[in-house]
Formats: structure tokens, sequence, C-alpha cells
């Protein structure tokens, strides 16, 4: 199998090398880029109501979020043409996002998107195999989500991806396909009981798994914990089908993970702002294997690729028009980012989003060739506020990682609309929530405001409750709500309060659970 995967490494090579030089020219790259993109715009109906006749015309193009772009991707979603107004290419089908706040959004793509996503893989892939852990079997468990029984007429006509390698061109999906572990038609189970038994069993058989590629750290560990809570009946079912070693490793109170799957060298998970600590969560469990970072990969378009030699994330420079926003408002060029400042990414791609301002913060930490490399902060303009104490979630997160819940992999605070307080949610910890309530209200009175909404009681008491089984409560009412299983992202501040009915909902779950 090794000579594969060297031969799939000289594949890839010529994209690789294309991609190393645009990094040592960032600047007549990205102007490259923005010309691609521009000819399309002046080809849109979208860019025709704006009077764009070239690229120096680009600053006419107003920076917008996908609500103002909405009423353009829905005049024509349904039509015949595959065609929207925002660009002269026909669609392959809307995207369904899952992000971490805001409605449902369905993103446009075209086959030239798609490329975009191709090649970002090519140039991952090609980086692992030369510089990263040597990998023998190529055996590899790619994302799926299931459907579940969400399909309703608003979704019926739109494609959704399901499968990480559904981003990619199909001669590289047919040429993954021999090294993919995954049990026929898989995506096609409704039933999320069936779905996490079907795919344990499969990964329980995979005795040569050498990659798994998620999106969430979580979603693996929602199954790793079925597989635990499972052990017994997984191990009845799998006599005869795995070594006798392997399910003599399932009888453990704690299952050793590392042996389980002893021939895993990556994982491949976001692992940057809110996914920090489950990636963290990981990495325990798996302490001698490479967790590695996806970098900033969105539904609307491929932002950064992890370079192991980079030791740090760079843009898709080749692929992406960048324009960074500072604190002031300013723009600035990829060339023109100082390193140690923070930016919020306004970008253009080649699937009909223009000077598109996709809410996420970035800091420039480094520099590799002649590019910056980019560390992902959060989102831009996260903040709880429900009596006016404004709660911003970099104050949260730094609030949260002084405190240093020991043992604890997943955390999250959520705002709660009646009565107005909020709640801090915890798989584990080992001091009681009442002392950890008051050090994190404690904490959290730093803050001027809400210090005084707390003085006043305007907001009541802080509650903490802690659960294994809350990642598996927030995806589960994730999932009620439309959003896809393997991309599901829980910031670690909520924006958006729940109401009393599922507060209510929360609490009775966790005791029936407890």
């Amino acid at each position: 199998m090794r000579p594969l995967i060297q031969l799939f490494e000289q594949l890839l090579a010529p994209t690789a090398q294309r991609f190393d030089r645009a990094l040592d020219n960032p600047q007549s790259t990205q102007e490259f880029v923005q010309l691609d993109i521009c000819d399309r715009l002046i080809k849109s109906e979208y860019g025709k109501s704006f009077g764009i006749r070239s690229v120096a015309d680009w600053q006419r193009v107003p920076i917008v979020d996908y609500d103002q772009l909405q009423p353009w991707i829905l005049r024509e979603q349904n039509s015949q043409r595959k065609q929207i107004p925002l660009t002269p290419e026909p669609i392959l089908f809307y995207e369904k996002t899952s992000g971490s706040s805001g409605a449902v959004k369905w993103i446009p793509y075209t086959r030239s998107l798609r490329k975009s996503f191709n090649q970002m893989f090519c140039v991952w892939a090609h980086d692992l195999i030369k510089n990263g852990p040597k990998f023998s079997t190529g055996r590899l468990y790619a994302c799926i989500s299931p459907q579940l029984d969400l399909l309703d007429s608003e979704t019926e006509n739109s494609l959704s991806l399901q499968d990480d390698l559904d981003y990619l061109d199909g001669w590289l999906r047919w040429l993954l396909r021999p090294w993919l572990v995954m049990p026929e038609k898989l995506e096609c189970l409704q039933d999320i009981h069936r779905f996490k038994h079907q795919l344990a069993l499969a990964l329980l058989q995979a005795e040569k798994l050498e990659i798994i590629s998620i999106w969430s750290p979580s979603f693996l560990q929602v199954h790793l914990n079925y597989i635990q809570q499972n052990s017994q009946s997984l191990r009845e079912e799998l006599q005869g089908k795995i070594s006798s070693e392997r399910r003599e490793l399932l009888r453990e109170p704690q299952i050793p993970w590392s042996k389980i799957w002893s021939n895993l060298k990556l994982i491949s998970c976001w692992d940057a702002a809110t996914a920090a600590d489950g990636a963290d969560g990981l990495r325990s469990h798996f302490p001698d294997i490479l967790v590695q970072g996806k970098g900033l990969l969105a539904t609307e378009a491929p932002m950064t690729i992890p370079l192991i030699e980079a030791q740090g994330y760079v843009p898709v420079l080749d692929e992406v028009f960048f324009e960074f926003e500072d604190d002031r408002g300013s723009l600035h060029g990829l060339h023109e980012l100082s390193i140690g400042q923070d930016y919020t990414i306004i970008l253009s791609q080649k699937g009909g989003l223009y000077r598109y301002r996709i809410g996420d913060r970035v800091r420039a930490i480094s520099m590799y060739r002649q590019t910056p490399c980019l560390e992902f902060l959060g989102r831009d303009g996260a903040i709880s506020d429900l009596v006016g104490e404004k709660l911003q979630e970099t104050f949260v997160r730094h609030i949260l990682e002084c405190l240093t819940f020991q043992g604890t992999s997943f955390k999250m605070l959520v705002p709660v609309a009646n009565p107005p307080h909020y709640i801090l949610l915890l798989d584990r910890a080992k001091e009681a929530p009442e002392v950890l309530a008051q050090h994190l209200d404690l904490a959290l009175s730093v803050s001027t405001q809400y210090h005084r909404a707390r003085l006043l009681d305007q907001l009541a008491p802080l509650e903490v409750f802690i659960s294994p089984q809350i990642p598996d409560f927030l995806a589960l009412y994730r999932l009620r709500s439309g959003s896809i299983w393997g991309g599901i992202k829980h910031p670690i501040l909520a924006t958006s309060p729940i109401n009393a009915a599922l507060f209510c909902e929360l609490k009775f779950w966790l005791q029936s659970n407890s």
C-alpha cells in the first residue's frame, strides 16, 4: 500500500508546487485571483446592478453579509435554470450551513467553487504525505452526517453535502473511495441511534484505520461515548468479526482508544476557538497521534490550510480573494497584514459571494515564505446581552481559560431568557457546581456591566450543570433545528438565549440521564 501512497503524493505534487509559488508571491497571486473573480462579477446581474465594468470598480461593490445576499440567492433557487444572478456559472447545488449562530443559510455551489476545495485538499494531503506521519495503509474515515428525517419542502430541491469527500472533484473522490472506511448507505440512515450503532460497528472493525477526518471534535467524542456505553452489546455483535484481543479491550472500564486503533496516525478536525476544548479532549484520548486542526474552513469557502512546515495555517490565496478589516475599519490586502494584529475577514470566492463578511476574526501570527499565517480567533461581534451586560465571546473565553476547569473538555456559557441569567454547561468537573458557579460569577463581575446587572438583580444567580451527556443533548437539539451533525459547532458563548421550555427540557433531560 505504501507505493500507492507515494504514487498519490506524486500525483498531487504539481498542485502543491503551484501553491508554494503562490506563497512566495502573495500580492501578485491575489491580484490575479481578484481579476478572475471580478470577471465573473461583471457578467452577473449582481455586478451589473452596481455598474461594475472592470476591477477598477471593485470598491463600488458593497461589503455584505448573508442577509443582504439572500434575496439574490432565493430569487432563482428553485428555477429550472439552476443559475442565480450572482454568477454566470451554473449552480450544482445549494449547501446548508450549520454554523454556531444565525438561521439556516443556503450557499450556492458551482464547479469552480468545488475546485477551490479540491485544490485545498490536494495541497493539504501532499503536505501530510511528505512531512507528516508515515502512512502505510491509507485507511481513512471521512465524516459522514446522517440525513435523519429532516427533509421538507424547503430542502427537497436542494442538495446538501453530507460527506467530507463531497467537497472534492469526482476524479479525486473516485481515487480515494477504495481507502474509505464506511458502511454501505450509512449516509442514508434517518435514525440517529441506528446511525451511531452502524458507525460504531464499522469503526471497531477498521483495525488498519490510519486517518480520521471530521469537522467538529465533538462528533467523534459522541461516538466514542456511544462505544463506551454500549461496549458489551457491541462486543457480542462483533464476535467473529474482530480479533479476540480487540474484543477484550472493549471489556475495560475505560476503553484504551489508542489500542483499539493502534494504526491510527492522524485525526483532522477543527481545533481553534470554540473547538479547542474538544480537540484537546481527543489529544488526551490519543496522546501519541497527530490531532491536526483543519484550519479555517467554512461552507462558504476554504480560507486557510494547515501546513506542517509552516507550523500554522496559510491562506488559500490562489483560490479566494481576501480583504482584511482592522478594528478601525480600514481594509488591508493579504500582503499588507501586520504580525500580531487582529482582523475581520471579508472574502470573495468563485461561487458568487463577493466582498462577503463571513464574520470570522483572525490574527496574523507569523510569516511562511512571503505570506502571513493566520490564527482563527472566533466570530466577530459574538455578544450576549440579556439586560445590558454585553458579554463578549473573547472576554468569556479568557475568563473560562483562567478558571482552568480540571478534567473538562466541553464548556459553554448559555443565556436563559426567563428568568434572565446564565448557565455554564460542562461535561465533567472535579468541583461542585455551586462552587464553580460562585467562582465564575465573581470572575465575570470584572465586567462592569455584568457586575451592575447582578447587583441590581437584573440577572439571577449563575448556575452550573455538569454531565457527560450535555454534548449529546445539544447535538440533538441542533439536529432538530436543521443542523448537519458532523458540522455542529458549540460556541463557548451562546448569543441567543434559550427559552423557558428548552431550559426545563434540559434540566429534565439531565435528571433523567444522571
